[in-house]
C-alpha cells in the first residue's frame, strides 16, 4: 500500500529465521478480525473480553459501543493494519468510519483527561493520515497533540498521567506507559514546525530515564513529583504486585517506549536503556516466553500470565534490533522476539468459536481484579503488529 505522510518511518528488520507458523498465525489473526469487523464497524469493543468474547464498550449516558476509555484506538489501529496487509476494503471502510468519533471525543472532551492520547490518536488519526493522506485526520491528530500538551507540567518537566490536573492524588504522577504516547508529540512537532511538542517529549523522556528505571534496570510503574518545584518524591505501583516489584507490562512498555524515543533523541542513550530493560525482562521469563503479570513471579507460582506483556516486549525487541548494527546483539534480540511471538502463537492464539479475540491469557489489572485470564485490545494489537513486522516487513504507526 502507498502510505501518505510516512516520511519519518522507522527502520525495519525483516525476519530471517522465522518459520511458517508465524505466517499461519497472522492469517488466523486476520481471520479473527474479519469476523469481528461485522460487529464492530462504527462501534467499539470493550477493553477486555468477558469469557474470551468482546462485548460493546459501555459509558454512562451513551449508547453501547461508544468511543470511550483509553483503548479504543487499538481497535481502529488493528483495522488499519489489517487493511494495509490485505487490501480488503471492509477493513479500510470500518477504520475510516471511526475517525469522526475520535474528533467528537476531542470536541466534547470525552474521557481524554489522561496521557493515553497517543494510544488513541496515533493508531487512528495518524494511521489514517499515513495511509490515505486525509487532511482531516492530520488536523485531528494535531488537535490531540495540543490536548496532550495541556498535561505538561513545566516545573516538573513531565506529562501528568491521569486525572484532573488539580487532583492532588494524581498531580505530578507519571507512569511508564507514557513513553508510548510521546511519538504523537514528535510527529506534531515535525508536522507543524513547532518545537514545543518535541521539547516536552524530550523532557518527559529524560525524567522517565532518570526516575522510572531502577539501578538494576527494572522499572517503577509510576513515579511522583512535586508539580511546581519538580522535586522527585518516589516510585509506586498501581497494577504491579508491590511498589518494589516489576510489573511485567510496565517493563514491556519501557522496552518499546525507550526504543521508540531513541529514534527522536539518539543523544539521550535511550536505546541502551531499552536494551537493559529487555535483558531484565528476558532473564525473568519462563522458558516458554509468556510473562506472568508481574516479573516477581515465574513458572510454578500459580500466578496468571499476561500475554500482552510478551506481545509488547516482542515489538520492543524488534524496534531495538531495527536500530542496532549487524552483530551479536541484534541477532540475539531478533531471536528473542521471534521466540516470544512463536510461543504466543502456539499457546495463546485465539480461534472461533471459542473466542473472537486474537490473543488469549492476558491480564488488565490483577490487583483490581480486572480482565484476569482474558483477551484485551492492546494485547491483540501488539500481537498483530509483531506478526506483521516479522512476516510482512510492515512499518508500525509509532
Amino acid at each position: 500500500m502507498a502510505s501518505a505522510g510516512s516520511d519519518n518511518a522507522p527502520a525495519q528488520v525483516p525476519a530471517t529465521a522465522f518459520d511458517n507458523a508465524l505466517d499461519t498465525a497472522l492469517e488466523l489473526a486476520l481471520g479473527q478480525l474479519a469476523a469481528n469487523v461485522r460487529r464492530f464497524t462504527e462501534c467499539f469493543p470493550d477493553d477486555t473480553t468477558t469469557g474470551n468474547h468482546y462485548t460493546l464498550r459501555q459509558f454512562d449516558g451513551h449508547p453501547p459501543g461508544v468511543n470511550a476509555g483509553w483503548t479504543s484506538g487499538f481497535w481502529t489501529g488493528m483495522l488499519w493494519t489489517a487493511y494495509e496487509l490485505t487490501g480488503a476494503t471492509a477493513f479500510r471502510q470500518a477504520a475510516a468510519s471511526q475517525l469522526p468519533s475520535f474528533a467528537w471525543r476531542l470536541a466534547k472532551r470525552v474521557q481524554i483527561d489522561h496521557h493515553d492520547l497517543g494510544f488513541l490518536y496515533t493508531l487512528s488519526a495518524i494511521a489514517a493520515w499515513r495511509i490515505t493522506g486525509d487532511p482531516e485526520a492530520r488536523r485531528i491528530a494535531l488537535q490531540a497533540a495540543d490536548c496532550l500538551m495541556q498535561r505538561y507540567l513545566p516545573g516538573a518537566g513531565i506529562i501528568q498521567a491521569w486525572g484532573d490536573l488539580d487532583d492532588p492524588a494524581q498531580r505530578g504522577r507519571i507512569i511508564i506507559d507514557c513513553l508510548m504516547n510521546l511519538p504523537l508529540l514528535h510527529w506534531a512537532s515535525a508536522q507543524s514546525g513547532d518545537n514545543r511538542y518535541r521539547d516536552a517529549a524530550l523532557s518527559h523522556a529524560r525524567q522517565s530515564r532518570k526516575y522510572l528505571v531502577r539501578p538494576d534496570h527494572s522499572s517503577f510503574h509510576t513515579y511522583h513529583f512535586d508539580p511546581v518545584s519538580g522535586e522527585a518524591l518516589g516510585g509506586s505501583t498501581a497494577q504491579g504486585a508491590s511498589d518494589d516489584s516489576c510489573w511485567a507490562r510496565g517493563q514491556a512498555w519501557g522496552i518499546y517506549g525507550f526504543a521508540l524515543n531513541h529514534r527522536h533523541a539518539p543523544d539521550l542513550g535511550l536505546l541502551d536503556i531499552a536494551c537493559a530493560q529487555a535483558d531484565y525482562f528476558l532473564a525473568r521469563l519462563p522458558e516458554h516466553g509468556i510473562a506472568c503479570w508481574d516479573l516477581a513471579y515465574g513458572d510454578g507460582s500459580g500466578e496468571p500470565w499476561d500475554s500482552s506483556a510478551s506481545a509488547i516486549a516482542a515489538c520492543g525487541l524488534l524496534e531495538i534490533c531495527g536500530q542496532l548494527p549487524d552483530g551479536e546483539a541484534r541477532a540475539r534480540y531478533q531471536a528473542a522476539a521471534l521466540h516470544l511471538l512463536g510461543s504466543l502463537a502456539r499457546r495463546c492464539a485465539a480461534r472461533q468459536p471459542g473466542s473472537d479475540a486474537l490473543l488469549l491469557h492476558g491480564v488488565y489489572s490483577k490487583p483490581h481484579g480486572q480482565g484476569i485470564d482474558e483477551a484485551n485490545l492492546w494485547g491483540d494489537f501488539f500481537y498483530l503488529e509483531g506478526l506483521a513486522r516479522v512476516t510482512r516487513g510492515w512499518t508500525s504507526y509509532w
